[in-house]
C-alpha cells in the first residue's frame, strides 16, 4: 500500500529528529536498515525517501555526543585494574579510552556513550571500583566551543580591529632578533622546523564530522573501520604493547610500521635532512613532559641528561603560572605505548627527543577551552626554549 501524504510528511519529520538525537551520519542506510517501518515503503517512496535522508545527511553529517559523559575512574589496586582492562574489551560499548588503564596510580578516563552509561556505571559500582564525572555532557561542551568559534567568526567579518584573539604568529619566533640576546644566539646557531599539524586529514575531519577524532584518515583492508593511530604506526617496537591490532581501535598500530603517509612524510624529511639533534612531539592531554622510551620499560643510556633537561624546562614551565608537570620515561610516566615517534627518533640517534602533554590533568581533557591557549603557548615556550638551548650548548 502506497504511503499518504500525510503519513510522508511524517516520516520526513520524523527523520531529521531520528537523526540529531542519534550520532548524525552521511551513509543514509544506516538508518534505512535498522528501522523496520521501511521494509514496506513503495519503491518509489523509498527513492525518495533515500534521496530526503541523503540530503539531509549532506547537511548534518557532524557526529553528536549527546548525554555522553566522561569518567574518572581510579582503580585502587591491580585486581580493580585487570577489570577495567576488561571494560576495555567490550567493543560494543563503544568506550572511549581517554586515558586507558595501565596502573593504579593513573586515573583511568573514558568516554562513555549515552547509552552505555547505565551498564558501565552498574559495573563500577558492583565492584566497588570508584569513579566521578569528570564531563557531565560532552555535547555540551563542543556546543560552547562551536558558539564561541562562530561569535569570533562574527567579530572577525565585522570588525576592523578583530586579531583573532591575540593568538600568535611563527613571525614572533624571529620578532626578538636581534633584540633578545637569548632568542638572537639560538636563531643564529639552530634551524627550528615546525610540523603545525602532523595528521592534516585527521584535522580536517575533526572540523567536519567528529570533533574528538584522532586517527588518520586511511582505509584497512577487510575492515570498514578508517584509520591509524600516527603514534603507534612508528618503526620502534611496531605491534607491540600498548598498540592495537584491531582496525576499529583508537590505539590500531596500522597494516605494518609507517604505513601512514603522514608518519613516513616525516621519517623521509628527518632521513633526508641528515642533522636533526632534537625531536619535539606536542600533544595533549595530562601536564606531562616526557622522553623514551615508550616501547619497552628499561631506561635509556642518556637517562641522566634527558632527566635533568626535562625537569629544567618542566620547572621553566612553572615558574609562568604554576602548571605542575611529571617528568620521566613514558613508559614509567604513563603506560608501556609502542610504535611511538620519540622512541623511533632516540634509536634512528637523535638524542634530545621529548613528548608533551599539554594542560590539562582532567578537568576539560581533550575539550580545553579557547581560554586555555595563550597561557598553554606562554609556558609551553619557556619549556621549549629551555630544552633548545640545551641541545645550543651541547653539541653531539
Amino acid at each position: 500500500m502506497d504511503m499518504g501524504v500525510w503519513e510522508w510528511a511524517h516520516l520526513c519529520t520524523w527523520i531529521p529528529d531520528l537523526l540529531n538525537r542519534q550520532q548524525t551520519c552521511c551513509n543514509p542506510y544506516k538508518y534505512v536498515s535498522c528501522c523496520p517501518l521501511f521494509a514496506h515503503i513503495h519503491a518509489m517512496t523509498m527513492e525518495l525517501l533515500l534521496l530526503c535522508i541523503t540530503l539531509i545527511g549532506a547537511v548534518c553529517c557532524r557526529e553528536t555526543f549527546y548525554g555522553d559523559q566522561v569518567l574518572r575512574i581510579r582503580a585502587s589496586n591491580e585486581d580493580q585494574l585487570k577489570k577495567l582492562q576488561f571494560l576495555k574489551t567490550l567493543e560494543h560499548l563503544k568506550l572511549d579510552f581517554w586515558l586507558r588503564p595501565s596502573n593504579p596510580e593513573i586515573p583511568v578516563d573514558i568516554r562513555v556513550p549515552f547509552t552505555s552509561l547505565q551498564a558501565v556505571k552498574v559495573y563500577l559500582e558492583s565492584r566497588g571500583i570508584e569513579y566521578s564525572i569528570m564531563i557531565k555532557d560532552v555535547q555540551a561542551l563542543l556546543d560552547e566551543e562551536r558558539a564561541e568559534i562562530e561569535f569570533s567568526r562574527k567579530l572577525e567579518r565585522n570588525s576592523k580591529s578583530f586579531n583573532l584573539a591575540t593568538y600568535h604568529t611563527l613571525d614572533e619566533l624571529t620578532a626578538d632578533y636581534g633584540k633578545d640576546s637569548a632568542i638572537t644566539s639560538l636563531l643564529n646557531n639552530l634551524d627550528i622546523f615546525l610540523l603545525v599539524v602532523t595528521n592534516p586529514d585527521g584535522y580536517v575531519f575533526t572540523h567536519t564530522n567528529n570533533r574528538l577524532w584522532r586517527k588518520t584518515r586511511s582505509k584497512t583492508a577487510g575492515s570498514n573501520c578508517i584509520g591509524v593511530d600516527p603514534n603507534r604506526n612508528w618503526n620502534a617496537g611496531f605491534g607491540g604493547p600498548g598498540a592495537s591490532n584491531n582496525p576499529c581501535s583508537e590505539s590500531y598500530h596500522g597494516p605494518r610500521a609507517e604505513s601512514e603517509v603522514e608518519v613516513k612524510s616525516v621519517v623521509n624529511f628527518i632521513k633526508g635532512h641528515g642533522n636533526i639533534k632534537a625531536f619535539i612531539s606536542i600533544h595533549s592531554y595530562s601536564q606531562l613532559l616526557m622522553f623514551p622510551y615508550g616501547y619497552k620499560c628499561t631506561n635509556i643510556d642518556d637517562y641522566s641528561e634527558l632527566d635533568a633537561v626535562a625537569k629544567s624546562a618542566a620547572s621553566a614551565l612553572t615558574s609562568v603560572y604554576g602548571t605542575a608537570y611529571k617528568v620521566g620515561p613514558i613508559c614509567t610516566v604513563i603506560y608501556q605505548a609502542s610504535g611511538g615517534s620519540i622512541d623511533w627518533s632516540y634509536d634512528y640517534g637523535i638524542k634530545y627527543s621529548f613528548a608533551f602533554e599539554l594542560r590539562d590533568t582532567g578537568y576539560h581533557g581533550f575539550l580545553l577551552p579557547a581560554n586555555q591557549i595563550i597561557p598553554t603557548a606562554e609556558e609551553t615556550w619557556l619549556a621549549l626554549k629551555t630544552i633548545f638551548e640545551h641541545v645550543q650548548d651541547n653539541p653531539y
